[in-house]
C-alpha cells in the first residue's frame, strides 16, 4: 500500500520566508563615521611599513569593513582595534578619536606614544566597556576622567612609565564597579596593603581578574579581598608583599591563576590552594624565604604549570603528582626537594617541560619520564641521580630538544637510543661517571643539535686526526669535550656557527693546527685548549677575532 505524503503549499511558503528572514543585511557605515575615520588616521603619526590596518583605510571600501573596524546595525562604529599599528603619535584632547561617541571597544595597545599623558578628552567616550592602551609609552598621572567611564568592563592601562598616586587607586577606582577585570602591571600605585585590597574590594564587587604585578605595593594581603569571590586570575608578581600568604585564596570558588613572582613571600604556603580544583596556573618563582611542601593532589586536577623555581619548599615529589594529567610545565628548580622521581611521572601525558635542577633528587630516573611523548625539555642537571640512562621507547617521534643530564653520579654508557632523538638541540652530560668509547659518527643522526658538552666523565672519544667524522654538525654552535681522553684534534674544518669550543684536559699533543683559527667563520669566541700536551702553532697563523688570556695562576 502506497502512502501519499501532501504538503500544503502554505506550509512551504512559510518556511520560505523563515528562511529568508535570517539572512543579514550588509550594515552600511555613516558617512559621519567614515569622515571621523579618516580625519583620525590622517593626524595619527604612524609607520606604514608596520601598519596593517590604517594603512588600507581609504574612500573605496565601507568602513565598517576596514580592518580594525566593528560596526552596529545602524552603521555607527562601536569597536576600534589599533594595536600594534606602529603609532607614535596624534591623539591628544582635540583628537577626532574622542568624537565617535558610540565606541564600546577601544585597543590602542602596543604603540608608541612617546612618553605623552593621556588625554583626558576620553571621558567623552561613555558608552565604553572595553579600554586597552596598554604598553604603549604613555606617561604621567593617570587622568582622573577615565575613572568616570562607568560602562567599563574591561581596563588594561599596563605600562611601566604610569603612576596612580592622585588620585589614588581608591578613588580611581570608586566609580567602576562593572569592572571583572583590571589590568594595571606596571603603574605606580605606592600602596600598603591595607589600602590597595580595601580600594579594589569595597568597589569592584564583579572583579574577576586583578592583574597588579610590579606596581609598588606592600603587603600584607588584606582579608578584605577575600569578599572577591569572582576572582579568578590573581597577578601580584614584583611587589614586595614581605608577608605570607593567606590561606583564604584556597575559597577562591574560580581560581585559575595565581602569580605571585618576585613577591618577597615570607612562612608556609597553604597546601590547601594546590587543592583549588579550578587552579590551572600557580607561580612562586623566586621567593627564596617562602617554604612549603606538595600535597597529595587529588585526582583529576586542572593544573597546567607548576612554577616553584627559588623557592625553600622541600620533601619529596609524591606519587600523587600522575595525578595532575593536564600539567604541561613544571618548573621546581633551585629548591630543597630529594628523594627520587615516583614512577607516575609518566602519567602526565601533557608534560612538556620539566625542570628539576638544583635539588637533591636521588635515585635512577624513572624509564617512564621518556616514555612522555609531549616532552621537549628535560633538565634533570645539578642533583644526585645514579644509575645507568633509561632507554628512550619511541625516541624517533620524540619532541625532545633539550635534555640535560649534567653534574649527577650517572653510570654506564650513552643508550643507543639516545642518537635517535631527532629533534634534539641541546644535549648536556657533563660531570657525570658516564663510561664507554663514543665514536663521533654516532652523532651524525642528531641533525638538529646546537650544543654538545660530555666533558668530566669516563668517556674516551675515538678521533682520527682530520678524518674525524664529528665534522658532519654544521649547525654546532657549542662543543664541550673538555676531559675526554682525546688524543687528536677533531676535525673542525667544516663547524660554520661554532662560537664555543672547549677540549682542555686531554691528551692532544703536537702543534695547534692553523685551521682552528677559522673555526665559525670567524665567530669563535671561546676557545680553551689548556691541561694538553701542545707544543707550538702551526704557521702561519691568524687569529684576529679572538681574545687570547694568558692562563689563570692557581
Amino acid at each position: 500500500m502506497r502512502i501519499s505524503v501532501f504538503i500544503p503549499i502554505f506550509i512551504i511558503t512559510i518556511l520560505t520566508i523563515r528562511c529568508v528572514s535570517i539572512v543579514p543585511t550588509d550594515v552600511q557605515c555613516l558617512e559621519d563615521q567614515r569622515s571621523l575615520l579618516l580625519q583620525l588616521k590622517n593626524t595619527l603619526t604612524f609607520d606604514s611599513s608596520f601598519s596593517t590596518k590604517l594603512v588600507q583605510w581609504n574612500h573605496t571600501k565601507d568602513c565598517c569593513l576596514w580592518e580594525g573596524i566593528t560596526c552596529s546595525k545602524a552603521g555607527h562604529v562601536i569597536g576600534l582595534d589599533l594595536n600594534s599599528e606602529s603609532i607614535t603619535g596624534g591623539i591628544d584632547n582635540s583628537s577626532g578619536l574622542f568624537s565617535l561617541q558610540f565606541l564600546q571597544s577601544l585597543n590602542l595597545a602596543y604603540n608608541d606614544f612617546n612618553f605623552t599623558q593621556i588625554p583626558f578628552s576620553f571621558i567623552n567616550l561613555t558608552s565604553l566597556t572595553y579600554l586597552n592602551l596598554s604598553n604603549s609609552n604613555f606617561d604621567g598621572q593617570i587622568p582622573i576622567e577615565l575613572s568616570q567611564l562607568t560602562r567599563l568592563i574591561t581596563l588594561d592601562l599596563s605600562t611601566p612609565y604610569l603612576s596612580l598616586e592622585n588620585p589614588n587607586l581608591n578613588v580611581f577606582v570608586q566609580n567602576l564597579t562593572q569592572l571583572t577585570q583590571l589590568y594595571l602591571d606596571g603603574v605606580n600605585i605606592s600602596a600598603q596593603g591595607y589600602d590597595w585590597c580595601r580600594a579594589v574590594s569595597s568597589s569592584l564587587p564583579k572583579l574577576s581578574t586583578l592583574s597588579l604585578s610590579n606596581c609598588s605595593l606592600s603587603g600584607p594581603i588584606d582579608p578584605s579581598l577575600a569578599k572577591l569571590q569572582f576572582l579568578s586570575v590573581i597577578r601580584l608578581d614584583s611587589n614586595n608583599l614581605n608577608a605570607p600568604v593567606p590561606e583564604f585564596i584556597a575559597n577562591f570558588k574560580h581560581l585559575a591563576t595565581l602569580s605571585l613572582s618576585s613577591c618577597n613571600l615570607v612562612g608556609v604556603f597553604p597546601q590547601k590552594i594546590f587543592r583549588v580544583q579550578t587552579l590551572k596556573n600557580l607561580d612562586l618563582l623566586e621567593n627564596g624565604l617562602l617554604h612549603g611542601t606538595l600535597p597529595d593532589f587529588p585526582e583529576n586536577g586542572s593544573l597546567q604549570s607548576l612554577v616553584l623555581r627559588t623557592t625553600n619548599f622541600s620533601g619529596a615529589l609524591p606519587y600523587s603528582v600522575g595525578n595532575l594529567g593536564m600539567l604541561s610545565n613544571m618548573d621546581l628548580c633551585n629548591c630543597n626537594f630529594s628523594g627520587p622521581i615516583p614512577n607516575s611521572i609518566g602519567n602526565l601525558t601533557q608534560l612538556a617541560y620539566l625542570d628539576l635542577s638544583f635539588n637533591m633528587f636521588t635515585g635512577p630516573i624513572p624509564s617512564s619520564l621518556f616514555a612522555v611523548p609531549s616532552l621537549q625539555v628535560i633538565v634533570l642537571s645539578n642533583n644526585h641521580f645514579d644509575g645507568p640512562l633509561p632507554e628512550i621507547s619511541s625516541a624517533s617521534s620524540s619532541l625532545l630538544v633539550e635534555l640535560d643530564l649534567s653534574s649527577n653520579r650517572l653510570e654506564g654508557t650513552i643508550p643507543l637510543s639516545f642518537f635517535d632523538l631527532k629533534m634534539l638541540q641541546i644535549l648536556l652530560l657533563s660531570s657525570n661517571n658516564l663510561n664507554g668509547t663514543i665514536q663521533p659518527e654516532n652523532f651524525q643522526t642528531l641533525v638538529n643539535l646546537a650544543f654538545l658538552d660530555l666533558s668530566y666523565n669516563n668517556f674516551s672519544i675515538k678521533t682520527s686526526g682530520n678524518n674525524s667524522s664529528l665534522a658532519t654538525f654544521p649547525r654546532l654552535s657549542i662543543l664541550n669535550l673538555a676531559s675526554c681522553k682525546l688524543k687528536n684534534f677533531p676535525d673542525l674544518k667544516n663547524q660554520s656557527i661554532m662560537f664555543y669550543l672547549d677540549l682542555s684536559e686531554n691528551q692532544i699533543g703536537g702543534e695547534i693546527p692553523n685551521w682552528i683559527w677559522n673555526v665559525g667563520n670567524g665567530s669563535l669566541a671561546h676557545l680553551n685548549l689548556s691541561g694538553n700536551l701542545l707544543e707550538n702553532l702551526q704557521e702561519p697563523y691568524v687569529c684576529e677575532h679572538l681574545i687570547l688570556r694568558p692562563p689563570q695562576e692557581s
